[in-house]
């Protein structure tokens, strides 16, 4: 099977879209299957190189607010190179500026939302809400329209889509969504993270990692930590990830404020062995997001027997509860600061145990293999009912 996949971009700052793609696109290489991109990336950014999957980048997809038809053009010229797509995100010009030629080249696709419909970014933002709203009739509803299956990685997050947008159907389909494993190398591991980040000297920490960004809820975390900071005095909070609208500038003053920004630290992006050595060395997760599709450092902090610590706006807070490898609570400074109370209460072996339920959990919900099979049996389906 050949497989080509939309996305903005393969930047992989950009978060859990492209990790997916990533993911998947490495296991059903190893299966046989041809895999590869096209994105809305400049083709000389050094990211397109380094991304594993081949990808087509196309350039820019706006330019003074128009549609550059760069991307559209290739879609059009090179959908019969191909038995499938798979649509990734909303609201961008690769999510919708393909549909033409795919309908015109008979292209079976795919769409998976990735939380983008999820009601939290109409309440949050009321106004962009309303441009959303003519957008998604005029423009981006008939793509999920006339998909094959939208695609959601869970039962909540197809609850929450169907509260957000209306007046167009699409057929829904929950398929699982898996997280890497990680690579079998502690010890490269820890001494990576170590070298990243000298100045924590050994000292026990929670961890943060991914996207320092207000829906990510980091200012909550602050405040808790602030609050509960007395309670174990050799314990530190890593605020780890790429800071792209420039939050830090406000965290670390509101961090000084509380007399604990000596504790907090802020190594930016952490990638292969060092970010993987800094899940196996935290003594918990923490994401205090106010929404979150999936969530693939959830699942890889479980794969490396670290609790997680999430609100229940994390579309996958029931799969936590069911494994007993976390706890849940309300995505506020109350919520959060009960939830560390709680965890810093727990005996060591307590911890321990929920580390290792956290690894059965993963074992159990978000291994790859499940995701693999979900999607290839997804993509069969669509091109044997396919128009072409």
């Amino acid at each position: 099977m050949k497989i080509i996949n939309f996305i903005a971009s393969v930047d992989m700052r950009q978060g859990g879209p492209v990790e997916g793609l990533r993911i998947t696109g490495e296991e059903l290489g190893q299966r046989g299957h041809v895999v590869e991109a096209a994105s809305l990336d400049d083709p000389a950014a050094d990211h397109v190189a380094r991304f594993p999957v081949k990808t087509h980048a196309t350039g820019p997809g706006m330019l003074r607010g128009r549609v550059v038809p760069g991307f559209s053009r290739w879609v059009r010229e090179h959908a019969d190179d191909y038995d499938v797509a798979v649509v990734h995100g909303l609201w961008n010009p690769a999510s919708f500026g393909g549909h033409g030629a795919l309908k015109q080249s008979g292209l079976p696709y795919v769409v998976f939302s990735h939380g983008m419909m999820d009601p939290w970014f109409n309440e949050k933002y009321p106004l962009k809400n309303v441009a959303k709203q003519a957008f998604w009739l005029a423009i981006q509803g008939p793509v999920l329209r006339d998909a094959h299956s939208v695609l959601f990685t869970s039962e909540e997050e197809r609850r929450l889509a169907r509260t957000s947008f209306h007046r167009h159907d699409y057929r829904e389909r929950v398929v699982a969504f898996g997280a890497a494993d990680a690579p079998d190398r502690p010890a490269a591991q820890a001494e990576a993270f170590a070298a990243a980040l000298p100045e924590l000297s050994g000292r026990r920490y929670l961890l943060f990692l991914s996207r320092i960004h207000p829906k990510k809820g980091c200012d909550l975390l602050v405040k808790a930590f602030a609050a509960t900071a007395d309670l174990q005095p050799d314990l530190d909070i890593v605020i780890a990830g790429p800071d792209q609208v420039g939050w830090r500038a406000e965290l670390e003053p509101l961090a000084a404020s509380f007399g604990i920004g000596s504790r907090i630290h802020w190594p930016g992006m952490l990638e292969g062995d060092a970010k993987w050595g800094a899940f196996r060395g935290a003594d918990a997760f923490v994401l205090p997001s106010h929404q979150e599709n999936f969530g693939i450092v959830v699942a890889e902090a479980m794969a490396c027997h670290t609790p997680v610590l999430i609100t229940d706006k994390v579309n996958i807070w029931r799969e936590i509860e069911t494994s007993g490898g976390g706890l849940v609570e309300t995505d506020t400074e109350a919520g959060i600061e009960r939830m560390l109370r709680a965890f810093l209460a727990l005996p060591t072996a307590a911890r321990r145990e929920m580390g290792e339920r956290a690894r059965e959990g993963y074992e159990r919900f978000f291994g790859t293999g499940a995701a693999a099979e979900d999607l290839l049996s997804v993509l069969h389906e669509a091109i044997e009912t396919g128009t072409r």
